[in-house]
């Protein structure tokens, strides 16, 4: 088909010529210098693009480059040669660690014991873990004294600022093991609960680290003293954004405090508790193995119930020679993870239309 004046040029009634449309002169000129335009507005805004620029270095060096390596992932094992020059074998490495075929039994097995318990920590985590801040931020709001929620907010934020090293540090010294030789007694902690009744003098005595049924509570009870305080940053300013206006209306109604946390404040910041979810889940099964060693402290009794996909990759790195199957297992994890992000933004934009993409 053959385009016509007509198609693209308006006819002038009273000249009888053809002239182009004023908007699509614009629109022609926009896209004609583009690429002239974003250069101008970024040679106007050099200063924003020169402070994001370290950002955008920390991303390419520690997040994108390191992907690289996942191509150990599929391959042999040789650590004589780059991961570019090693034999590629394709997905044996993940054969070995889901199946356990061949020699690889036992490393299959201690897999699956690694995922059992990074997804049962990360579980907990999310079960426990994620309500306390919004909690918290709930608590703060009803502090009247400026003063006095200033304190407690401070004292709250201080453990995330703390490394992990002194963090997991105080644990250890609240609930150690006593000492018969030195006479020295169990941890504070242990003591407190012995005096509850919850655990044996027994069980204090040998140290609540060096048995395995208490590992994922000691985990999980740390990591809300530790980040509950920070991670109610976010709920506390979508509570305060909230019209004074709404209260007002919710106490005419005779709502008291507890009718207006539930009719109010809630539904004002569930977006930000949608969108707060979704990216927790995204990082659910991204546990470090740092505070699970130092926690751990090379314990083999307790492995059963601490041992992580980080630990497990870090382990058979360091010990076994087996770079192939630990970025092989890191990776799975990694899959995994996005998947649950994938179906956790799905069935949060499908239920209330709040997604974070």
């Amino acid at each position: 088909m053959k385009g016509q004046a007509g198609d693209y040029l308006l006819l002038d009634q009273a000249t009888g010529r053809y002239r182009e449309d004023p908007e699509q002169a614009v629109r022609d000129d926009v896209e004609k210098h583009y690429w002239l335009h974003v250069g101008r507005t970024i040679l106007k805004d050099w200063r924003l693009y020169v402070m994001l620029l370290p950002t955008l270095l920390v991303f390419l060096f520690w997040r994108y480059m390191p992907m690289y390596e996942l191509l150990g992932s599929f391959k042999v094992n040789e650590l004589a040669k780059s991961v570019a020059d090693q034999y590629f074998m394709g997905f044996s490495n993940f054969k070995a660690l889901l199946l356990g075929t061949g020699t690889s039994a036992r490393l299959a097995t201690e897999f699956w014991r690694a995922m059992r318990n990074t997804f049962l920590l990360s579980f907990y985590g999310l079960l426990f873990g994620f309500p306390m801040p919004i909690i918290l931020a709930l608590f703060f709001n009803e502090v009247k004294s400026d003063l006095l929620r200033s304190g407690m907010q401070v004292f709250t934020y201080l453990p995330k600022f703390m490394s992990t090293v002194v963090m997991t540090s105080l644990v250890i010294m609240l609930i150690r093991q006593g000492s018969p030789a030195t006479g020295a007694p169990p941890g504070i902690i242990s003591q407190a609960l012995v005096a509850l009744g919850w655990i044996s003098q027994e069980t204090a005595q040998n140290g609540l680290l060096n048995n395995p049924a208490y590992f994922r509570a000691i985990y999980q009870i740390s990591g809300i003293w530790e980040t509950a305080g920070y991670d109610s940053i976010v709920f506390f300013a979508a509570i305060i954004a909230i019209s004074p206006t709404s209260y007002e209306a919710a106490q005419i109604d005779g709502a008291n405090k507890w009718a207006q946390m539930r009719y109010v404040v809630l539904p004002s910041i569930l977006s930000t508790i949608v969108i707060m979810l979704i990216t927790r889940i995204g990082s659910m099964l991204s546990i470090g193995y740092e505070k699970v060693l130092l926690l751990n402290e090379e314990n083999n009794a307790i492995y059963q119930t601490s041992e992580v996909i980080s630990t497990f990759a870090w382990r058979i790195k360091t010990t076994q020679d087996q770079s192939g199957m630990a970025s092989a297992a890191e990776m799975m994890n990694n899959v995994v993870g996005m998947l649950l992000v994938i179906g956790a933004n799905t069935i949060a934009r499908k239920a209330s239309n709040v997604s974070l993409y």
